[in-house]
């Protein structure tokens, strides 16, 4: 019978020379998928047995990983911001990076919530997620406002141009209790008539370079295309975006769009030919590369009632 050492190291064999990036995290996952248990109970026991079953899923696992397919899509789930989220290819896997833009909305939605009195009848901020995907950004932040008992106080939309997609992230929703917090919407960025412009939008838009789609991971071939084309510069729907955003924010309000770690001075160029009077300030990532643009207008104030 197989022991666990023994299985990583083939599998770790395999993934390298089939070009995985993370050959023994991949075959962690996957060894303690196969088995049942926690990736620590992997480590913690390298000279553990493994049956021939479970053994045989491993194989099985790892045959379709050394194909290319992501860790996630075979796994069934990736972790993001404390959560597991169901994964497959009807979304854009999440992606660690994208943490800071829960972190910087989930901040801003509270600034709002507190900085000032909120009398009896005060209408919720509303809150929008573009491009939801699989509802890694609204769902995080649903979630991490239910936990801090301001879930009431936010009507929380999430929308994508894709019917699959939106139904993942519904059923994450409902896996994670939010389902009731949320309302999903199919469109093309933002519906065609809004019935009210939002306090706080956020965004994970495309913004791969169409050209440099070909020269990333295998993985990513599995994910859909319109989730990572950004078109010629990466920035074609982030602008398609930014031209909503007079109608789509309260005068006061307050977008945060992630982009890549190169497109920082692009982005800010952008605002300043497409919103005159409107600011866009960079916030960078734990390795202080550009990660997500704050686009506010210029002279904000606070209406009666907020």
């Amino acid at each position: 019978m197989a022991t666990v050492d023994a299985l990583l190291r083939e599998g770790v064999t395999r993934l390298r020379a089939a070009g995985s990036e993370t050959p023994r995290l991949d075959s962690e996952l996957l060894l303690a998928r196969a088995v049942g248990i926690d990736r620590t109970g992997i480590v913690a026991h390298p000279e553990a047995p493994v049956g021939e079953g479970a053994a045989q899923r491993f194989a099985a696992d790892l045959e379709r990983r050394a194909n290319g397919e992501p860790v996630a899509y075979i796994r069934g789930f990736k972790e993001f911001y404390g959560l597991a989220l169901s994964a497959d290819a009807r979304a854009l896997i999440p992606r660690p990076e994208t943490e800071l833009l829960v972190e910087l909305g989930l901040a801003e939605v509270l600034r709002r919530l507190t900085s000032a009195a909120r009398p009896v009848g005060t209408p919720p901020l509303r809150v929008a997620d573009v491009g939801t995907g699989s509802g890694t950004v609204a769902i995080s932040l649903a979630v991490a406002l239910r936990r801090r008992g301001a879930a009431r106080d936010v009507d929380l939309f999430a929308t994508d141009i894709s019917s699959d997609a939106l139904q993942l992230a519904r059923e994450n929703a409902v896996g994670h209790g939010v389902a009731d917090r949320m309302r999903f919407v199919e469109a093309d960025l933002l519906p065609p008539v809004l019935q009210a412009p939002f306090d706080v939008l956020l965004a994970n838009l495309p913004y791969i370079r169409s050209d440099a789609i070909a020269g990333l991971p295998i993985a990513a071939s599995f994910e859909p295309r319109v989730a990572l084309d950004g078109g010629a510069d990466g920035l074609a729907v982030i602008e398609l975006l930014l031209q909503r955003l007079d109608e789509a924010l309260r005068p006061d309000g307050t977008a945060l769009l992630e982009i890549g770690s190169d497109q920082g001075e692009a982005i800010v160029a952008l605002v300043a030919r497409g919103l005159p009077g409107w600011s866009c300030r960079i916030e960078p990532d734990l390795a202080g590369h550009p990660r997500v643009a704050r686009i506010e207008r210029v002279a904000r104030f606070e209406p009666p009632g907020r």
